[in-house]
């Protein structure tokens, strides 16, 4: 007997995760840890017993939101890459990561308060990020607009600094600005 909890959803179960998990990401980069889960049940166009039967705490609803809004910015790569020159991919992919860092900064308590009970809502993020800009780089590199000597680990590192000063609304266009100054210093030298 197949495990359920593994059992893919029904197209209407899945529409209803998706909506909770838009409307929760949403919810919680506004409001923080004071959105509340009827509330985000209700905007979501679905009964309480949809949301607690998808997420039985809020924890598990905070942790699966960050989970896929991690799987939608790196699942971002490839798109970026077939629409645009790898340059411009990589610039957009970075205001991504800034909406991204948005939404994890009104989650952060409730990511610590998982993590000190032992639990590890961050799993293998960094990897995956890490492996985004080593997609985007490498594809640069290959354009010959970026230069070949910087480790896309110190742009992944550069990336965060950058969000986690800057998170917020009210700096956006900072951080935006330095985006770009670390993006200018990476172009390929003549």
């Amino acid at each position: 007997m197949a495990d359920e909890a593994h059992r893919p959803l029904r197209a209407d179960a899945r529409r209803n995760r998706d909506k909770i998990l838009t409307t929760a990401a949403r919810l919680f980069t506004a409001e923080g840890l004071n959105a509340q889960m009827d509330r985000i049940a209700k905007e979501a166009g679905v009964g309480n017993a949809t949301l607690y039967r998808n997420f039985p705490t809020r924890e598990a609803l905070v942790e699966a939101v960050y989970r896929n809004e991690v799987a939608q910015l790196c699942g971002s790569v490839s798109p970026l890459l077939a629409e645009k020159a790898p340059d411009e991919a990589l610039r957009a992919w970075t205001r991504l990561f800034l909406d991204y860092v948005t939404t994890k900064h009104g989650m952060i308590d409730a990511l610590r308060a998982i993590a000190a009970t032992g639990g590890n809502p961050y799993g293998h993020s960094r990897e995956m990020i890490l492996a985004s800009v080593t997609t985007l780089m490498d594809a640069c590199v290959a354009a010959g607009t970026i230069r070949a000597d910087i480790p896309p680990g110190d742009i992944s590192a550069a990336l965060e600094g950058i969000a986690l000063t800057s998170a917020g609304a009210e700096h956006r266009q900072q951080a935006e600005r330095l985006l770009d100054l670390m993006l200018d210093g990476l172009k390929a030298r003549a």
